[in-house]
This record gives structure tokens, sequence and C-alpha cells, in this order.
């Protein structure tokens, strides 16, 4: 079957496509992201017949709901059928497939998202590694249709967008764990570890804090937590320490006047040089270039709105 690929959302913007009877509204969040919990990207589509994605990976969760149609979900050596009123989810860093019925292609609206706090709301849904799907009735329809409804409505790339945008999905994800089927589901050690590191990572990560230091202050060794991080983030602790500094200095370069060595010490990097390339490693361009680039886009939108 060949695959049938998607063109890619613009950042901070809303992308429709149609073809025949088919749309896409969908929408992807810039650099106004929280560090708890923050809306990656959210939208609607209804596909065509066979539309493919995958076999790929995400660096963050995403929930589909099935508004009507059936398609087929593959993780691993599962294969499942769902249909309108069903639910799945994609977890960061495991490899998934999933296309439309020939006859009845799906049609389904979706929320990605990351951040500190998702883990362990996920952890507290009826959504598992093992089962990655909730199969219809047995969460109310309308009340993920509200929840998914209320994120879009509320998108935009401005901070009180962000804010706005978290608050809905939030509310989004407390629905999943009202009906998560347990009122005290059982975490297991690994998840416990790795949602303690993160929290260290968030308050310690300007000092020039050490996977040894996290590994330490959640009292297990090196090799533990590592294996914990790759379990549950499909990453090492080193990546995930590295990748949080980054994000913390985008915001820095966009929004201050700061010097690059000033914002690589603000993050945690003692060494000037070694910030540069860990931030071009991850961000495909060195921070001053970076900070230029931001800076262009924001003059253009600014002339861009005032000539409106």
């Amino acid at each position: 079957m060949a695959v049938k690929k998607c063109p890619g959302e613009i950042q901070g913007t809303e992308r429709r496509r149609t073809v025949a009877d088919s749309y896409k509204h969908s929408y992807k969040v810039g650099e106004n992201l929280l560090n708890s919990l923050s809306v990656y990207n959210v939208g609607y589509q209804k596909c065509e017949p066979e539309y493919q994605w995958g076999p790929g990976v995400r660096d963050h969760y995403c929930i589909h709901y099935i508004l009507s149609g059936s398609g087929y979900y593959t993780v691993g050596k599962m294969s499942r059928r769902l249909s309108q009123g069903d639910a799945f989810i994609l977890y960061p860093g495991v490899e998934v497939q999933y296309h439309a019925d020939k006859e009845e292609p799906w049609e389904y609206g979706w929320a990605g998202f990351m951040g500190a706090d998702a883990a362990s709301i996920i952890r507290n849904t009826a959504f598992t590694r093992d089962t990655p799907y909730i199969l219809k009735g047995k969460i109310p329809e309308e009340e993920i249709r509200n929840g998914l409804e209320q994120i879009y409505h509320v998108k935009g790339n401005t901070y009180e967008a962000a804010v706005a945008m978290a608050g809905a999905l939030y509310s989004l994800l407390s629905v999943f764990m009202h009906y998560g089927g347990g009122e005290n589901p059982e975490k297991d050690l690994q998840t416990i570890y790795v949602e303690k590191a993160e929290k260290y990572i968030e308050t310690n990560y300007s000092y020039p804090v050490t996977v040894e230091d996290v590994a330490a202050y959640v009292g297990i060794s090196r090799s533990h937590l590592f294996r914990s991080f790759q379990a549950y983030m499909g990453k090492s602790p080193k990546e995930y320490l590295s990748e949080y500094r980054i994000k913390q200095a985008c915001h820095l370069l966009k929004e201050t006047d700061l010097s690059v060595s000033a914002i690589a010490y603000s993050v945690g990097f003692e060494n000037n040089l070694y910030f540069s390339k860990a931030f071009k490693k991850q961000k495909g361009t060195s921070p001053s270039e970076y900070r230029k680039d931001r800076k262009t886009q924001q003059s253009f939108t600014k002339d861009s709105l005032s000539n409106y």
C-alpha cells in the first residue's frame, strides 16, 4: 500500500488542506511552551482512503479521538482496528503507524502535548503502553469532543494563548483521568524516578548540575536512571537535561538582550563553546543566528499586522 504523505504544519499557523471530501485543520504552537504542561499541536482531519502516517515516532504525547469512520493503529506487534468513539495515544519515542480504512476513512481530532506533568497524568488514565487505546463507551463522547474543541478555540502563538491552551488541555486530561477506571492507579518505581528527576531538572537546570547529581537526588545509580528514562521518555537523562536547557536558552534569546555568554551561564553551561555546539546540534543554527532569525520574524509579523 502506498504511503500518502501529509504536508508539514506551519509553526504558529493554521494550515487547511482539502482533497475531495477530505480536509485538515491543524495548528502547531511556536516558542511559547510552558514547562509543566503545554499544547504542542491541535487539529482535526478527515482522511483520504488509506491515508497513512508512519511508521515513525513523535517527540511528544498525542491523543487522537475518532469522530467518524475507522482505521488501523499499529504499535510493535499489536495492530487494532478502531472506529468512531474510540481514542488512541502516541507515546514519545515509540514507533507507531496508523492508517485510514479504504471504504470508511476515519475523521479524528487530536491534541499533542509535552511537559513535566505529562507522564504522570497519562499514567493516571486508562491509557497504557500495552493498551494505548480506549474503546467507545468508557468516556462520554461529548466530554472528549468539547475538550478538543476548547483547546482549538483558544489556540494562538502568544504566551497568553499558551496558558489558555494548557488550561483547556488540563481540563480534557482530567476527563480521561476521571474515567480512568481506578481511584488509585499504581505507578511503578521507574515512573516515579523519572518524574522526580524531571522536577529536579526543572528547578536546578540553571546550575551546572550533572546526570550524576540528578541520579543522586533521585536515590538511584546513573545506569538505573538511564534505563528508566529510556523506558518512559525514549531518551537518556543527559539528552533530556540538555534539551531542557536549550529550550530555556531559546526563550532567553528571544525575550531578552542578554549576551550569548550570559545566557549560557544562565541555563547551566559553564563553557560558552560547549553551549554553542550543543545549541547548534539541537536547533541546527548558532545561538546568535537563532536570535537574529527570531527578531526578523517578530519584525515581519509586526509589520504585517500594522498593514492589515
